[in-house]
């Protein structure tokens, strides 16, 4: 080796340069796929410590699920709530992130809230009516000794008056059916059937005494 071929080797390595021009410094930083590999599985890792568990999701939001079900109607919004995050955690691994965790049972809720609500609403419209108390011997005898009185003292009637109360409370008719059945306008019905009423509390009360 020459003088200056060692001059230049000893300004190389006061650099800090790699000595040989072909073989790279083991100091210097590294590049290429397993550099982006190394980054790719560090980011996933923070990521999936950073990912909320189901047990988190459930103690964060379970009381705001409770109270949406019962402002929406439910009669049971315990249940309507467990049932939604039951859902939740068979499909979380499903959801497209962690954010759509929340909308997602929020959805679930308001779903299952409504066709509950329905479900009640055909239930009481199928629902039989409760049969009638049985009186005891003693109210029945009073209720039909009222009864008689009554329809004794709806004979006494007028027989306007008598019309009117009769279509009316009897029959169920509209002032205007009964106007049309009477041949007699609205006002004349409310006239006659009010004089009625007051003339049978009268008599009835006459029986009581």
């Amino acid at each position: 080796m020459d003088g200056r071929s060692r001059r230049v080797r000893g300004r190389r390595a006061a650099r800090g340069g790699p000595l040989d021009p072909g073989r790279k410094n083991p100091g210097a930083e590294s590049t290429g796929p397993g550099r982006e590999c190394l980054q790719h599985v560090t980011h996933t890792s923070t990521a999936s410590r950073e990912r909320p568990t189901f047990a988190e999701i459930f103690a964060a939001h379970y009381p705001a699920m409770v109270r949406l079900a019962g402002l929406l109607g439910a009669d049971d919004p315990e249940d309507i709530a467990q049932e939604a995050f039951a859902r939740l955690h068979r499909r979380q691994g499903r959801l497209r992130d962690d954010a759509a965790a929340v909308p997602y049972l929020r959805a679930i809720v308001c779903n299952l809230t409504r066709n509950r609500v329905r479900h009640l609403r055909l239930v009481r419209l199928r629902r039989p009516d409760p049969p009638p108390p049985v009186p005891s011997g003693e109210q029945a005898v009073l209720v039909a000794e009222r009864h008689r009185a009554l329809l004794a003292a709806v004979d006494r009637l007028p027989r306007r008056q008598r019309e009117a109360v009769v279509l009316r409370y009897w029959l169920d008719l509209s002032e205007r059916e009964i106007a049309d059945a009477m041949g007699v306008t609205t006002g004349s019905v409310k006239s006659h059937a009010s004089r009625a009423i007051a003339a049978l509390g009268r008599a009835l009360e006459e029986n009581d005494d």
